[in-house]
């Protein structure tokens, strides 16, 4: 009997040893799991963190500091390593960041970040891609009304903080900050009628029929675009056109920096021509095939002639400019830009007098040709911003025959229109030239956003106006170009031209766990 019941306390004791060892190791990993997940909180934390950095300071990549000059190829800057202390005060663990911008002027930002707890090393790596959008997101934003006629296309989002009347065929979101409002006569309405935020008109049937449209796209209301905010951006473009030049680098620091106005030019930074403003002086910019830029004076202008050639009073300043790093260019004054050829590069020509509040003085840029990428696959990008308006010049398509005339471009008018003016500037009696054949076409493939009028095309009634021409479809003269389509570039959607103006925060787009870590 002894010998068994010897047997059965071996055994037992076999069972409550191995018993424990699976209890020791049951309570091994289940700590190792708590473990594991903590370090997947405190990886999180380190993602909301740089979140909150970005939406505080949106171009710093180094967590505040200056180091390392150089990021790592892979993953950019860092690493940069922070307690993650909880709400009681309690160190939990930290987590190690690593922070890489995009290419130039891009909003996005890729942030991987290592989570380890306390007293373990058990590690969980998250990597997520924060961007903000800009005012490059949209095909076309307005602060005031719009109006796409039934022979403009609008492909890509439209927005209008008043209101929208489409009667042309859209290919994305339609979107007003208002339930309803009163268009004007010049915008589709008789400046009495109330109409939903987005509208058509019945009479439309082609080439989209309004009754049978879709429009399930037509989103009203939303929150408003702040054009408020493009202040600012021109001061911060502004620092960094100084920053950009050894001569020029210590005004960027300055308290009032912004009001600066140095007489010397750099590559980035283009002076006042005169301390009084001119409307028809300023600087002529030619975008060159290889990255560089052409630089001229412009002396006067008569807009009734054709083609730039003629109708600018030019003189010669440089050529083959060097595109800065920054991809930033200033001017003081009035800009003219188009391209010599196809134009390939990244890079953002503002215009503004910010050394005054007056309205009179404000800086406009005027296109006075085309402007065409070398690819359209994000890796060019041109960024106009005026203080002012941006003006297709009436001199700047073909005068006559068969044409395909383009722009390619991210354009911004602060305070004033984005358009093909009805009018002549030398001769506001007189309306501006216009092209309503099916062969002559104007494509602008791009982003429009402005704070007042946008528009290509002007229908100025039933009798003869100066150059517009008779269109039969209508019953009116035309000034401008009938025919055009309005593309939106959605490579610009989180690559937008260098510094190019932000709409709103940064937000995180997409989040993954990274299996392997640094």
């Amino acid at each position: 009997m002894i010998p068994g019941l010897l047997a059965v306390i071996i055994a037992f004791s076999i069972m409550g040893t191995a018993i424990v060892q699976v209890t020791l190791t049951n309570f091994a990993v289940v700590g190792n799991i708590v473990k594991s997940q903590q370090a997947l909180n405190i990886a999180e934390g380190g993602l909301n963190y740089y979140l909150w950095h970005l939406n505080h300071n949106a171009t710093d990549y180094k967590d505040g500091g200056s180091t390392p000059t150089t990021p790592d190829p892979q993953l950019g800057y860092g690493p940069y390593t922070h307690d993650y202390i909880d709400k009681n005060g309690v160190k939990q663990g930290t987590y190690t960041l690593w922070i890489k911008p995009a290419s130039n002027g891009s909003t996005m930002v890729t942030v991987r970040s290592i989570g380890q707890a306390t007293n373990t090393g058990i590690k969980r790596t998250v990597q997520a891609q924060i961007g903000s959008p800009s005012f490059a997101s949209y095909a076309v934003v307005s602060d005031s009304q719009l109006w796409f006629g039934n022979t403009e296309a609008a492909n890509g989002p439209v927005h209008s903080n008043q209101g929208v009347r489409m009667d042309g065929p859209s290919s994305s979101t339609v979107s007003s900050a208002n339930t309803t409002y009163v268009p004007t006569s010049q915008l589709g309405g008789n400046g009495s009628t109330s109409r939903p935020g987005v509208w058509c008109s019945l009479t439309v049937t082609s080439p989209i029929d309004c009754t049978s449209r879709s429009k399930s796209a037509w989103i009203y209301p939303v929150p408003q675009v702040d054009f408020n905010q493009v202040t600012s951006s021109l001061c911060t473009i502004k620092k960094t056109a100084f920053a950009a030049n050894a001569i020029t680098a210590s005004l960027a620091t300055q308290n009032n920096a912004c009001t600066q106005v140095p007489s010397t030019r750099t590559s980035s930074y283009l002076p006042r021509r005169a301390s009084s403003f001119n409307a028809t002086k300023g600087y002529l910019i030619l975008l060159n095939a290889n990255g560089t830029y052409d630089l001229y004076n412009v002396n006067g202008e008569n807009d009734q002639q054709t083609p730039y050639t003629s109708a600018l009073t030019r003189q010669a300043v440089a050529t083959n400019i060097t595109i800065p790093a920054s991809g930033v260019i200033f001017a003081e004054d009035n800009v003219w830009v188009h391209g010599n050829s196809t134009y390939q590069g990244r890079v953002t020509i503002a215009a503004g007098r910010l050394s005054s509040n007056n309205s009179s003085t404000y800086a406009n840029i005027n296109i006075s040709g085309p402007i065409v990428y070398s690819a359209k696959d994000g890796s060019d990008a041109v960024g106009l911003i005026a203080q002012d308006s941006i003006t297709l010049k009436p001199y700047a398509p073909p005068s006559s025959g068969s044409f395909n005339f383009e722009v390619d471009a991210a354009l911004l008018a602060e305070n004033g229109e984005v358009w093909y003016p009805g009018r002549y500037i030398s001769n506001s009696n007189r309306c501006t030239r216009g092209w309503v054949n099916s062969n002559q076409k104007f494509t602008f493939y791009g982003s429009v956003a402005t704070r007042q009028t946008w528009t290509w095309t002007w229908l100025n009634g039933s009798s003869s106006c100066g150059d517009s021409v008779y269109d039969g479809a209508s019953g009116g003269y035309i000034s401008g170009i009938k025919n055009n389509d309005t593309q939106y570039d959605y490579n610009l959607q989180y690559a937008p031209p260098p510094s190019y103006p932000l709409t709103t925060g940064y937000n995180i787009l997409s989040w993954r766990e990274i299996l392997t870590h640094p």
